[in-house]
């Protein structure tokens, strides 16, 4: 008993972060080969920043309660699909419902836009160290608008018994496959005319497909017994609880493809609102930046996201 002791202590569950680090990172990184020449010399100079800082969001809502609303949107308390009573402008939503209401249930939508301003302000500037935050960060709010279960309330399946399935899908899945079977080969970046609707087409396509990604794996751990769908695996030096691979596998064939398909899509949408904020921004000659350093307050903060967020995860 004292051998099996200290093991027990370090199986968790799996975590359940928006994309998982390993998939904001990725699609970050994938987003640079889809630009431009003119914009790929900067971008991919820069890709190892431009891909770590992709969990800058994430990391920051361990100090700034602010951010979490900026993640999500829960549009189901809204009514029904496509929900016509929630207005697309933030000024008529705020008129309607109020500031503190739309915080309450999340700000994605609003918040993509908010954020492709500041980039294209960025570019504008010709302030390097802005486009490269910026552009980091907008991948990470890009890619959680094509999460599912980030258009939902129900958003952890902690209303349906299915506690965890955050992590499962968004996670777990391209952790075990997208490494060696998936394909990120997706064109070129595109113009988007109307960021807005862009923005809120995602979030409709998301917030459809929420019930499916419930639905699916609820139907499938019924097939299965508990040790079936759960293993415990060495995880950056800990053993952990986890969907075992076989259930993984077989939840991703039944959505058919879906995350890889969402993955793919967030990809083509970072690198495409890259290159619509540097037209917007009249495409300013990225080899010729100012403010090729960040500041030592931008560097601290840097530093405080990282104690946060490594302080927070040793308490959950």
């Amino acid at each position: 008993m004292k051998l099996l002791l200290p093991l027990f202590f370090l199986l968790t569950t799996f975590p359940a972060h928006s994309w998982g680090f390993f998939g904001h990172r990725k699609i970050n990184y994938y987003a640079v080969f889809l630009l431009p020449p003119e914009m790929i010399l900067l971008y991919k100079q820069h890709i190892a920043f431009i891909e770590e800082h992709a969990v800058d969001p994430d990391k920051r809502r361990y100090v700034v309660a602010a951010e979490g609303p900026r993640h999500y949107i829960d549009i189901d308390q809204y009514g029904q699909y496509p929900y016509p009573a929630l207005p697309r402008s933030w000024k008529d939503a705020v008129a309607r419902y109020s500031t503190d209401s739309l915080q309450a249930h999340g700000i994605i939508p609003w918040w993509l836009q908010t954020m492709l301003q500041r980039l294209t302000h960025a570019f504008k500037e010709k302030n390097q160290a802005a486009i490269l935050k910026y552009s980091a960060e907008i991948g990470h709010y890009i890619g959680d608008a094509h999460v599912p279960l980030h258009a939902s309330s129900n958003h952890n399946g902690q209303l349906t018994n299915q506690k965890g399935i955050h992590g499962f899908w968004e996670s777990r899945i391209p952790e075990l496959l997208a490494e060696q079977e998936w394909d990120f080969l997706v064109g070129k970046a595109v113009y988007i005319s109307n960021p807005a609707a862009f923005f809120w087409k995602r979030i409709l396509e998301s917030a459809a497909a929420a019930d499916t990604v419930l639905k699916l794996e609820k139907e499938l751990s019924q097939t299965m017994q508990a040790d079936q769908r759960f293993a415990f695996e060495e995880r950056n030096g800990a053993v952990i609880r986890q969907y075992s691979s076989a259930y993984t596998r077989l939840y991703n064939k039944k959505l058919n493809g879906m995350v890889e398909r969402r993955m793919r899509q967030s990809i083509l949408a970072t690198a495409s609102c890259w290159y619509t904020a540097w037209v917007n921004a009249g495409q300013p000659d990225l080899q010729h930046l100012s403010n090729k350093e960040f500041s030592e307050a931008e560097l601290k903060e840097f530093e405080i996201l990282n104690a946060a967020w490594k302080n927070g995860e040793e308490h959950e």
